[in-house]
């Protein structure tokens, strides 16, 4: 009986070093979805100063509006994989489209080849007009 509370407090030990850990860091990381303020912090608050910012858009989409410093990676173009594997897995990434469908696809694959940060904005650039968010044209 000893030995079973020991485990559990050496259990309860560690969950509570992992919670205290997971609450001081900065910044969550892996693969996920943001919410629009999370991103918005990330583009213009906190932004890590290797944060790409990937647009998986049409270029006509793209041209009407996009975040800051967003790249075109169009994901209906057929080396879009292939394009998406030259990058760096271990920077930052900033993903998203018009409304979170296809930047979902784009997040899976990124995941898939093993990238380690990508945050996927939160409803995509309709959310982000709808909401007043900073954008750029042209």
């Amino acid at each position: 009986m000893h030995r079973i509370s020991r485990l559990v407090a050496l259990l309860v030990v560690f969950s509570f070093a992992s919670l205290v850990g997971a609450c001081g860091s900065d910044a969550e990381t892996g693969v996920r979805v943001v919410s629009l303020d999370a991103a918005y912090d990330m583009l213009f608050e906190d932004k890590p100063e290797d944060l790409v910012v990937i647009d998986v858009r049409t270029p006509e989409e793209f041209r009407a509006n996009r975040l800051p410093d967003a790249v075109l990676i169009d994901i209906y173009e057929p080396d879009f994989q292939a394009r998406i594997a030259e990058l760096d897995r271990d920077v930052p990434y900033l993903l998203y489209c018009r409304s979170g469908n296809r930047s979902q696809q784009a997040r899976q694959i990124m995941e898939d080849l093993g990238f380690s940060d990508v945050a996927d904005v939160e409803g995509g650039m309709v959310a982000w007009l709808e909401n007043g968010k900073p954008f750029v044209t042209g």
